[in-house]
């Protein structure tokens, strides 16, 4: 059975999509469509753009959204046994497997991305990824720390993200380092991501998602929140809200899928990170 995955923020690069969009029609309509839908126009900074002007919340996350469902709608006869996204991807898996419009996809993401961009602006916060201990330890550390981080991304086996305010995620860093992490670093990123302090963003998310015609996929989706398949409109709409302040399952959500009867994964999009995290989980899997 084929799974299909699509990446998240952090995968984009200057340049990315130009290649499709100047060999096939389709493409270079879903792009064209792009601009008008978001009143800006991303293709120049897609193309044209630093990885500075791509780094901008309300640019990446619609951008890496762009060239993944255009990528999918590349391939002929496009049809996945199962789909699933990180976290951003999530929105590009959907689209894909038909239970979201192009056009509806791509107003959901935008209105995401200045979501969780207002809500980072609200209060000073990280990430950091962890390498090297075990998930249950890292859960254990990120509870002894006062004020608020915890795990946002279980990326693979002995690598995970915490997410939370600047202050808790540096005391988290030191105790996880004194506890055998290889590495407990701070990332680059606007915000804590898929923490208790993006529910501002979850807020002003509801009232979109919830007018969106979400309809039943071709195939299951494998959803962060739970890492469980998921083809009832109604509990798509539920469980993307969550996704905002819940953890993305990744690990879980590859053994899950890997168990259902996947034997072959493609990612479809900017990067390969995906296909890293998939062969540290899977290690036997091609």
């Amino acid at each position: 059975m084929k799974a299909y995955v699509f990446p998240g923020q952090g995968a984009q690069f200057p340049g990315m999509g130009k290649d499709l969009y100047e060999t096939n029609p389709l493409v270079r309509d879903m792009f064209d469509k792009a601009n008008e839908i978001l009143g800006f126009d991303i293709v120049d900074v897609m193309f044209n753009g630093t990885a500075d002007d791509l780094k901008q919340t309300k640019v990446t996350q619609p951008a890496v959204f762009l060239h993944s469902v255009a990528t999918a709608a590349s391939i002929d006869n496009f049809l996945p046994d199962m789909v699933a996204g990180h976290s951003l991807g999530e929105f590009s898996a959907l689209v894909a497997a038909g239970a979201l419009s192009f056009e509806d996809g791509l107003r959901l993401v935008s209105a995401r991305a200045l979501a969780m961009q207002r809500a980072c602006e609200m209060a000073p916060s990280t990430m950091a990824a962890v390498l090297g201990l075990p998930d249950e330890k890292v859960e254990e550390i990120c509870a002894k720390v006062d004020g608020v981080v915890v795990p946002a991304n279980y990326n693979c086996p002995g690598q995970l993200v915490i997410s939370g305010t600047n202050e808790a995620v540096q005391a988290a860093c030191l105790l996880l380092k004194e506890a055998g992490a290889k590495r407990a670093l701070p990332l680059a990123v606007g915000g804590a991501f898929h923490s208790p302090l993006m529910e501002p963003a979850r807020v002003k998310l509801a009232a979109a998602i919830d007018k969106s015609d979400v309809r039943k996929p071709v195939c299951p989706i494998y959803q962060n929140v739970d890492a469980l398949p998921s083809t009832d409109p109604v509990v798509i709409k539920e469980k993307l809200l969550l996704q905002l302040t819940s953890p993305v399952r990744w690990t879980k959500t590859v053994l899950n899928m890997h168990a259902d009867g996947a034997t072959e994964f493609f990612e479809l999009g900017p990067g390969t990170v995906l296909q890293g995290l998939i062969k540290k989980t899977l290690p036997t899997n091609n």
